[in-house]
């Protein structure tokens, strides 16, 4: 070896000597940016992404670098997941940082969100191992505090589904009976006046008229011929049974001294082809569907008796079993049954519950907005009607409004029980799933309960915890509450969510929270004040949320908070 070679080798060996024993240097905040800065919730978590943008012939060849990102917050702090890259001579599976060009890395982290993470820094740690040495590098904060607003995401405004009762002041009792005739008769034989349909009917006209709850509301006579012969026959025939039977009835009623039955209408129908028609498709007479047919092939009447007159091998069935169906007087009495006033169930409940149906004892809870006294109603009515799954499950959405879920997940859960296919408990049990952070099971239970009345705000909340504003949204549609409006104030729809929240019928202390955000996203300082004065007034505990909050950072909130 010459001595110009010797002496090149000895220095590419020393400078390699020398890369390989220089120490890592102290990274810098400069090094780092963080998306979001500051932090934000999403859900249930705080999620963000540092970019590290190496500078060249910083990171040494023959050092490795775990960097952890912490949260530290209240004198505590958090870990996330630890991330790596490693120089250009090392051999592993992190990323490579160049010493010549340098580098960027990415450094994904998250965490759990809790309430005193508000007013926080984002910090990474460094541990470096180079060669079979390892030591600690300082810690580098790269960003400061979370922002909240996500986290007023709650299942607990969530109204639970209410299992309705099936009370009707007014229900309209309907009773008929036909009058047959003879072919191209029209006078009422006395044979037909005193069978059991008539005899039931002429009962229930006369009860009524004796009852104050039930009213005669309207009496019908509806009187046809069959569609055989001329039409000019059949439309004396089929107005001379009409004239008979109104005749007949007026009698009637006067003889059982009825005067007020509400007014007495009469129609009558040349030639009933559409009950013909009705018949025919529902008769054994094997050649219907010809006849069928036929029927629909021809509009004009005259035509259609003389196309089935022509058919002369059914005809006579159709004469036998059809056609004396058609020659008759039908009349009806509407009669309107009235049940029990507003004040009268009141008053039952409170003097005999034991009196009340289930039906009015469930809309007696719905008089009230004391939701004590809807508890005290509910609680009766699993007492008398405890095989009712309604009364369970509507005691627990009252016991879910008053806080006490404990007590409405065993209502929920016994209501399941005694009615495992009713959709309302489902929903309900799928809120208190959603505010246990079961949210997989949450989910499962929505999906039991689709079509239930409120399903779309738990829906809505369920997306909102999963960190979907977007799906939020469509969930909750034109709906006007304070989750509908965070959803908007996440999506950065700020004039409908101002919108929603204005629609609010019983504003409270989180209403006007979210309205002084909303001032302090669109830079209105006094909107701010106003609503963070009345947010305060309503819960106090809001004062100290609001100071640590990063929504108002650029405001003086003195005037609000003091």
């Amino acid at each position: 070896m010459n001595l110009k070679v010797s002496y090149v080798f000895a220095l590419g060996a020393a400078l390699a000597l020398s890369s390989c024993g220089k120490k890592l240097g102290q990274f810098s905040s400069d090094y780092f940016s963080v998306n979001p800065n500051p932090l934000e919730v999403v859900g249930e978590k705080v999620p963000a992404t540092v970019t590290g943008n190496i500078p060249p012939k910083f990171f040494v060849k023959n050092a490795s670098v775990t960097v952890t990102p912490y949260l530290v917050y209240n004198g505590t702090e958090m870990a996330s997941q630890p991330y790596s890259f490693q120089g250009e001579n090392v051999r592993g599976n992190a990323p490579t940082i160049n010493y010549e060009r340098g580098g960027s890395v990415t450094i994904p982290a998250a965490f759990p969100y809790a309430p005193e993470m508000n007013k926080s820094e984002l910090e990474l740690a460094f541990t470096v191992n180079q060669g079979n040495k390892q030591y600690v590098l300082p810690r580098v904060k790269v960003a400061n505090g979370v922002v909240a607003t996500a986290a007023l995401a709650d299942a607990g405004t969530v109204n639970p589904a209410l299992a309705p009762d099936k009370f009707q002041r007014v229900i309209e009792e309907k009773y008929a009976a036909d009058i047959m005739f003879l072919i191209n008769r029209a006078n009422i034989r006395s044979s037909e006046l005193s069978t059991n349909a008539m005899t039931e009917l002429q009962n229930e006209i006369r009860s009524a008229h004796g009852d104050t709850s039930r009213v005669i509301r309207e009496l019908n006579i509806q009187s046809y011929a069959s569609p055989e012969g001329g039409l000019d026959l059949n439309t004396r025939l089929a107005q001379e049974r009409e004239n008979n039977t109104s005749a007949y009835l007026k009698n009637q009623l006067k003889k059982d001294k009825i005067t007020e039955f509400g007014e007495l209408t009469a129609q009558f129908t040349p030639e009933d082809w559409e009950g013909f028609q009705r018949l025919v498709a529902q008769s054994n007479i094997q050649d219907k569907d010809l006849i069928l047919s036929v029927l629909s092939m021809y509009n004009d009447p005259e035509q259609r008796e003389r196309e089935i007159r022509n058919l002369s091998n059914v005809f006579e069935q159709l004469a036998d079993q059809i056609l004396p169906q058609l020659r008759y007087s039908r009349i009806t009495a509407s009669i309107d049954v009235i049940g029990k006033s507003d004040a009268e169930i009141k008053n039952l409940f409170a003097s005999n519950p034991k009196a009340l149906s289930v039906d009015e004892i469930l809309y007696a809870a719905t008089l009230t907005d004391d939701n004590n006294q809807r508890l005290q109603i509910y609680n009766q009515a699993v007492e008398q009607y405890p095989e009712d799954y309604r009364t369970w499950n509507d005691l627990g959405m009252a016991q879910y409004i008053d806080g006490d879920y404990s007590a409405a997940k065993a209502s929920f859960k016994k209501a399941s029980q005694v009615d495992a296919k009713a959709a309302e408990p489902q929903m309900n049990l799928g809120l208190i799933e959603l505010l246990d952070k079961n949210y997989d099971k949450a989910n499962q239970l929505f999906g039991a309960a689709a079509g239930v009345g409120g399903l779309n705000e738990a829906l809505g909340v369920y997306a909102l915890k999963m960190g979907d504003a977007s799906s939020a949204v469509r969930a909750f549609g034109d709906s006007k509450s304070n989750n509908a409006a965070l959803a908007q104030i996440l999506t950065k729809d700020y004039n409908k969510a101002k919108s929603t929240l204005a629609g609010i019928n019983a504003p409270d202390a989180t209403t006007y929270y979210l309205m002084a955000i909303l001032g302090a996203r669109t830079n209105n300082e006094k909107m701010v004040t106003t609503n963070l004065r009345q947010a305060i007034r309503l819960d106090k505990s809001l004062a100290s949320r609001a100071a640590s909050d990063l929504e108002f950072a650029n405001f003086n909130l003195s005037s609000a908070l003091n």
